[in-house]
C-alpha cells in the first residue's frame, strides 16, 4: 500500500512539472525572456494589456475623467485666484504701504497725496505712486449689460501703471484716456484708438465719460473684475460718490507702491518706513495679496476638492486591481509554476498599472485642452505650465499607489493552491 501510495504521489508531482513544462513551451517563454525578445515582466503586462484592452481602456476613461475634473479644479483656483490678485501678484513695486489698522485691503484704506512726499524722501526709496480702486461699468453697444470692471486710479508713469503690450501708457494726470487690460480687450474688442464710455453713479445720478484707449496690458484683474487705469485725477472725477465735491482740498487715494534701489533690503525697509511715515502699514506684495478678503478661504476650499478627487483616484484604481488580481490567481500560479519569479510577476503587474495610467492621464490632458478651446473668456480658469505640470505628475504616480494593496495579494498566491493540486 505505502509503495503504491509513493508511487501515486510520485505520478501526481510527475504530471505537474509535465503540465508547466508544457504550458512553458505552450507560452513560448523562457525564465528571463517574452516570445519577442523582450524581458520577461515587460512582455507579460503588454500581452494582458493587449488581449483585455477594453477592459483597460475603460479604466483608462475613468483615469481620463478624474484627470479633466482635477485639471479643471486647479485652473479653477488660479483662475478665481488670478481674479481676486492679479493686479497686486504683477505690480511694478517690492513694498505696499496701507493706512494703518486696515487689514491691508484696498478698498478699506484711505491715503491721503501728501503721503507721497513723505515716503519719497526716505533713503533707500527708488520711486513712489499712489493708487486708488474703485468700481464702473463700460456702456456696451446694441443694448448688452453693461460690464463691470474695477476702476483704478493711478500715477502716469509711476509704480502702479501697469506696462501697455500694446499702444502706450498714460501720458498726463488729467488725461481722459485709459489702459484697459486683456480681459477687457476680449470681452469688449476695444482696440487701441478706440473710444468707451464709462458710467458712474455721482450722488443719486448716474453719470457717463467718455475715455479714449491709449494702450492694452496683460490681465491685470482685481476682486474678480478685469481692470480699466486711469490717471488718478480722471479716476477721482469718475469714481463713485456720495456727492460731487468741487472744492477737494487733497486727493485720497488707497495704497502707495514703493520701489526700492535695493529690492533686496525689503526687510529691512519695511519697518523703516512704519516708523518715518505715519499711520501707514507696509507688506510685501504676496503678504498684501494673500490679505485680500476670502483669498486664503478660497484657495484652502479648491484645494481640499483637489485632494478629495487625487484619493477617489486611489481608491478607483486600486478597486480595479483588486478585482483583476482575483480573477487571475490561477494564471499567476501556473506562471510560478513554470518557475517565473515573484519579482516577475510583480513588476509586471506594476507595469501595467503604468500602462493604464499614462493612458488614462494621456487621455484626460487630451480632453482638457479641447473643452478650454471651448471656454468663453468669461469663465475664471487659468492653466499654468507649473500647476497642470504637477498636477499630471501626481496623477501618474496615484496609479502605483492605487495598485499595492492588489500587489499584496498577488505576492501571497502559492501554485499549487492556485491550480488546485495541494492537498
Amino acid at each position: 500500500m505505502n509503495q503504491v501510495a509513493v508511487s501515486e504521489g510520485c505520478g501526481s508531482v510527475s504530471r505537474s512539472a509535465e503540465v508547466a513544462a508544457g504550458s512553458q513551451q505552450a507560452l513560448g517563454l523562457d525564465l528571463g525572456r517574452g516570445a519577442v525578445g523582450a524581458p520577461l515582466p515587460i512582455y507579460l503586462a503588454f500581452k494582458e494589456f493587449w488581449r483585455n484592452r477594453g477592459r483597460f481602456f475603460l479604466v483608462g476613461l475613468v483615469i481620463a475623467l478624474i484627470t479633466i475634473l482635477v485639471l479643471f479644479i486647479g485652473g479653477l483656483a488660479e483662475g478665481l485666484g488670478a481674479g481676486n490678485i492679479e493686479y497686486l501678484d504683477k505690480l511694478d513695486a517690492e513694498l505696499v504701504l496701507f493706512q494703518e489698522n486696515t487689514d491691508l485691503s484696498t478698498s478699506v484704506s484711505q491715503m491721503a497725496w501728501s503721503k507721497r512726499k513723505e515716503i519719497r524722501r526716505i533713503d533707500g526709496v527708488k520711486d513712489v505712486g499712489l493708487v486708488g480702486f474703485s468700481r464702473a461699468s463700460i456702456v456696451l453697444a446694441d443694448g448688452q449689460e453693461p460690464l463691470g470692471v474695477s476702476l483704478i486710479g493711478v500715477e502716469p508713469g509711476k509704480p502702479g501703471e501697469p506696462p501697455a503690450f500694446e499702444g502706450q501708457g498714460l501720458k498726463h494726470k488729467r488725461s481722459r484716456e485709459a489702459v484697459i487690460d486683456r480681459n477687457v480687450a476680449l470681452r469688449t474688442g476695444l482696440q487701441v484708438g478706440d473710444t468707451f464710455e464709462v458710467k458712474s453713479i455721482q450722488g443719486t445720478d448716474e453719470e457717463f465719460y467718455t475715455l479714449t484707449v491709449a494702450g492694452i496690458s496683460d490681465g491685470r484683474q482685481h476682486f474678480l473684475q478685469p481692470s480699466i487705469f486711469v490717471p488718478f485725477v480722471t479716476w477721482d472725477r469718475i469714481k463713485p460718490q456720495a456727492a460731487v465735491n468741487t472744492e477737494k482740498p487733497e486727493y485720497i487715494l488707497n495704497m502707495a507702491a514703493v520701489q526700492l534701489e535695493d529690492p533686496a533690503k525689503l526687510a529691512e525697509m519695511a519697518p523703516i518706513l512704519e516708523a518715518r511715515v505715519k499711520k501707514v502699514e507696509v507688506a510685501d506684495r504676496q503678504t498684501a495679496y494673500e490679505a485680500t478678503p476670502g483669498y486664503a478661504e478660497q484657495q484652502s476650499t479648491l484645494n481640499t476638492i483637489r485632494l478629495f478627487t487625487f484619493l477617489i483616484g486611489v481608491l478607483v484604481l486600486g478597486g480595479f486591481f483588486q478585482i483583476q488580481t482575483l480573477q487571475k490567481v490561477g494564471q499567476i500560479g501556473m506562471l510560478k509554476a513554470i518557475g517565473a519569479t515573484t519579482s516577475t510577476i510583480a513588476l509586471a503587474f506594476v507595469l501595467q498599472i503604468i500602462y493604464t495610467t499614462i493612458l488614462g492621464v494621456g487621455m484626460g490632458v487630451v480632453g482638457t485642452i479641447g473643452l478650454s478651446l471651448g471656454l468663453p473668456p468669461t469663465v475664471p480658469i487659468t492653466f499654468t505650465v507649473q500647476s497642470a505640470a504637477v498636477t499630471i505628475a501626481s496623477l501618474l504616480i496615484i496609479g502605483p499607489l492605487g495598485g499595492l494593496v492588489s500587489l499584496f495579494v498577488l505576492l501571497r498566491v502559492e501554485p499549487l493552491t492556485a491550480l488546485g493540486l495541494s492537498s
